[in-house]
């Protein structure tokens, strides 16, 4: 059977050449915008976050020479952001289409990044204490073990460096996946098609990848078990019908690395 990180690696790919939200490239007006010092973007769906969490590193509204690693950040968003305010930028991310557009926007600015595809599930290729910030939006939901991540990201910040996490609280999979359907309660936590394998076939036929929920002990015990120490969070939601018109679904969290 393949690898189910390959699965999903193929699957988010499709979904950005099919026009994935996530998955669309900032603009070259917004690039533009954002070196005037205008920007904003998310780690979960809605929210943005507070410029405030990018301390001590954003300095009069500059990131310069800032070491930054986007992790599972493909998709030509958030990377030409943080490129357009100084910072020197490494993406990774699994998926061939959205490291594509992160070629595409950075030829088309003029601006360098170091592009990895990578599988987050196994070793990060980077160096102990490499890097100053890591910008982690939601997709800890396409892996099965999220302990792994914490203790790489705690390996590879610098003593002071900032990791910013955007998270699933497990929610959305208690409920049927068709957004065109009332809410209906259809599964057991935790959600995990590696231990199921009806639910395994379920995922593939919908084409959502192998997803997989995750408990508040793991997602933000998590960091806390790696060595790392929380300073803010917020909730945030879709901004779809469903779910999220009842119940926040995602957690944004900002943790620091000790000095």
């Amino acid at each position: 059977m393949k690898n189910y990180t390959d699965v999903n690696a193929d699957v988010i790919s499709q979904w950005a050449k099919d026009g994935w939200e996530w998955g669309i490239p900032i603009s070259s007006e917004d690039f533009a915008r954002a070196k005037g010092g205008d920007w904003s973007m998310v780690l979960t769906p809605q929210i943005p976050v507070p410029h405030e969490w990018f301390a001590p590193f954003l300095q009069g509204g500059r990131m310069d020479g800032v070491a930054l690693l986007g992790l599972a950040s493909g998709g030509g968003q958030q990377m030409p952001i943080f490129a357009a305010l100084g910072a020197d930028c490494t993406v990774l991310d699994y998926s061939s289409a959205q490291l594509d557009s992160e070629r595409l926007v950075a030829t088309r600015e003029g601006y360098e990044i170091n592009i990895v595809q990578a599988d987050m599930t196994k070793p990060l290729p980077f160096a102990d204490n490499s890097f100053d910030i890591i910008f982690h939006p939601v997709s800890n939901c396409y892996i099965e073990d999220v302990h792994h991540v914490w203790q790489e990201c705690r390996r590879i910040l610098r003593p002071g460096g900032v990791l910013l996490s955007g998270l699933d609280n497990g929610i959305n999979y208690i409920f049927d996946f068709d957004e065109n359907a009332p809410l209906r309660v259809a599964n057991k936590l935790p959600f995990n098609p590696l231990k199921d394998p009806e639910l395994y076939k379920i995922c593939i036929e919908g084409d959502w990848g192998i997803q997989f929920s995750h408990t508040i002990e793991e997602q933000l015990g998590g960091q806390l078990q790696a060595g790392l120490v929380l300073t803010h969070l917020y909730e945030d939601r879709d901004n779809l019908p469903g779910i999220g018109e009842y119940y926040p679904q995602y957690i944004a969290t900002r943790a620091v690395k000790p000095l």
